[in-house]
């Protein structure tokens, strides 16, 4: 069975296996695990900020931005289509008791400068205020699109124009680099957090990072014991994420099969967006999204429905060139 659902199937390598069973280890929580402590300050260095945080998800490390950049109350400007707004169960609500307000990024789910500013909100007596804009990059529910650098620094200007910082859900923050072709740290610079996964395409088998200046990560570190992230000998999961980090130059390679995948569908009859990075969004036609999943499987190719008449398939790097020439051809076969 090839799984295309997503890069969250990725499975790690055995030089992964072996850095988790080899780990130097010791309690995060105190500060003393030396594997923690080196991702940390790697992950900081490749992003290009202050420090940052290693935490069991990306959606955790999301809500801690939230409650750390905020206070109960406050607005959150987000595109409506975004992850840390509808996939993470509310979160913003639950964790920071915030108020959310949606914007249409459009068919990129980009917040431009004016879109911010004409939906922030100055707090008064009467009116919750803004108090925190976030940008998702790659953009998942819009196929995995590229937000720009230059995108990337309106917006946190705009942001930072009516006082409130930016958060970046970066997620498959490489994936857009690659995409972008610029380093991720040009991406962010302007943000004033942003979190990442490295158990994507980067394929370590859990984790992901959250970073930005001292003061804020400092904060996170009580955020994430409160939200019950707060990890004891997590080397032996860190060691693989430092591995996971040296993988950002393969991320090329998926999106080229991506690419091959999309091509390779188009001459089966189906309509297919084109991707700009590991995303294929596929249009199922006649047969419904259950269906079309239903006779790929048959055929051995698994992906996941994504919104009506559309199917998913995401290559990651357990999906080899071979294996996308076996996955159009067998999707062929449901034709």
């Amino acid at each position: 069975m090839l799984d295309l659902r997503s890069d969250t199937v990725t499975l790690p390598d055995d030089a992964m296996r072996e850095a988790a069973a080899e780990a130097d280890v010791g309690d995060d929580v105190y500060g003393e695990d030396p594997t923690v402590n080196e991702l940390e300050a790697r992950a900081a260095e490749i992003i290009g900020k202050d420090d940052a945080l290693f935490v069991p998800s990306g959606t955790m490390g999301n809500q801690i931005a939230a409650k750390v950049h905020t206070s109960p109350g406050y607005e959150v400007l987000v595109e409506r289509e975004s992850h840390i707004y509808k996939w993470e169960l509310g979160g913003l609500a639950q964790h920071s008791q915030l108020q959310v307000r949606t914007i249409d990024g459009g068919d990129r789910g980009v917040l431009t400068p004016e879109a911010i500013a004409e939906n922030a909100i100055e707090g008064s007596d009467h009116e919750a205020g803004t108090g925190l804009v976030c940008v998702e990059n790659t953009h998942n529910a819009k196929g995995g699109v590229v937000v720009s650098p230059e995108e990337m620094d309106a917006a946190a200007n705009a942001a930072h124009d009516i006082g409130v910082p930016l958060h970046v859900d970066g997620a498959r923050i490489f994936n857009a680099a690659a995409g972008a072709g610029v380093p991720a740290s040009r991406l962010v610079k302007e943000a004033d957090s942003v979190m990442f996964c490295l158990s994507k395409g980067l394929g370590a088998p859990v984790g992901s990072m959250l970073a930005g200046s001292e003061e804020f990560i400092d904060a996170a570190h009580q955020v994430r014991k409160l939200m019950g992230g707060g990890m004891r000998q997590a080397g032996m999961v860190a060691a693989p994420g430092l591995l996971a980090l040296e993988n950002r130059s393969r991320l090329a390679a998926d999106h080229e099969n991506a690419k091959r995948l999309a091509a390779g569908l188009r001459d089966h009859g189906l309509t297919v967006k084109e991707p700009e990075t590991n995303i294929v969004l596929v249009e199922t036609g006649e047969q419904s999204t259950d269906e079309f999943l239903s006779a790929c499987k048959e055929q051995g190719v698994l992906g996941v429905p994504f919104a009506d008449g559309v199917v998913r398939f995401c290559t990651h790097w357990n999906v080899s060139t071979e294996d996308v020439e076996t996955v159009i051809d067998a999707v062929g076969q449901t034709r």
